[in-house]
């Protein structure tokens, strides 16, 4: 199907190339066995650079083919002059590839400093975000305090206001009883008062409800009539008239016993 062939596809499972064995004949070396070192994956399929290599073997073969012999003190200076010559462009040739290759190191060098600088960055923006986090924390709970401590100066103030002149005010209790919010009906703990410390002021504490014996002489004083359970047992409704007939209610009555059943 295609998801299968979607998961399972023939690139993921493609082998090396086969390479069949083979035979050279004597006295020839085909140019191809100057690429024995290239393998799939390496080297091959050849490419830009392959190709380059090639034709510098080819280049070479040829400038091999075109040494003149050693047979005479000329061929052998002119053979030297060749050699030299050959020798310079090969170390300009190594040059080169060491300038190409220095290259790309310093294009991957450059890259990972970027990246490097990239991730400090980072990490140095979630510090500063950290750091601002924590100084307005901090900001906030000054501010909080700040703001409290004004109202509880603030209510110092007034209250000494109200009685600026240190005179001694008489206490009205007709006021304190008509206002609702006034400290007779809602004391302020700050002043020390703790409602929940008489919690248990109004519980009705009663020696017929406490104790045993007490339940036992108001149960002796209460009439038996009122200890005595009487349940009367309501007839039914007769669901049948006198012509035989089933009522509307006792068939009613009748399915819904059968759903609940």
């Amino acid at each position: 199907t295609l998801g299968t062939q979607t998961d399972y596809r023939d690139g993921e499972a493609q082998t090396d190339p086969y390479s069949p064995e083979y035979i050279v004949c004597s006295g020839s070396v085909p140019e191809i066995l100057t690429l024995a070192t290239l393998t799939w994956g390496r080297g091959l399929p050849a490419g830009q650079a392959e190709m380059e290599i090639i034709d510098r073997i080819r280049e070479k073969r040829a400038w091999e083919a075109a040494l003149p012999p050693m047979d005479s003190p000329s061929n052998v200076a002119k053979r030297l002059k060749m050699m030299e010559a050959m020798e310079r462009k090969e170390w300009a040739y190594r040059e080169e590839e060491i300038d190409k290759l220095q290259k790309v190191r310093m294009e991957v060098f450059q890259k990972l400093l970027q990246r490097r600088e990239e991730n400090q960055n980072k990490l140095d923006a979630v510090r500063l975000k950290n750091q601002w986090q924590n100084h307005q924390k901090a900001k906030e709970q000054k501010m909080r305090k700040i703001q409290h401590d004004c109202a509880l100066m603030l209510r110092k103030l007034i209250a000494k206001r109200k009685n600026w002149m240190g005179k001694l005010e008489r206490r009205d209790i007709i006021k304190e009883y008509n206002d609702f919010s006034s400290q007779t009906y809602a004391p302020l703990s700050r002043i020390g008062f703790f409602p929940d410390d008489n919690s248990d002021y109004y519980v009705v504490k009663n020696f017929y409800l406490n104790t045993f014996a007490g339940l036992c002489e108001l149960e002796k004083s209460v009439q038996h009539s009122v200890s005595q359970i009487k349940n009367k047992i309501s007839k039914p409704k007769c669901t049948i008239t006198t012509t035989g007939y089933i009522r509307k209610s006792g068939r009613l009555e009748a399915v819904l016993a059968q759903v609940h059943q």
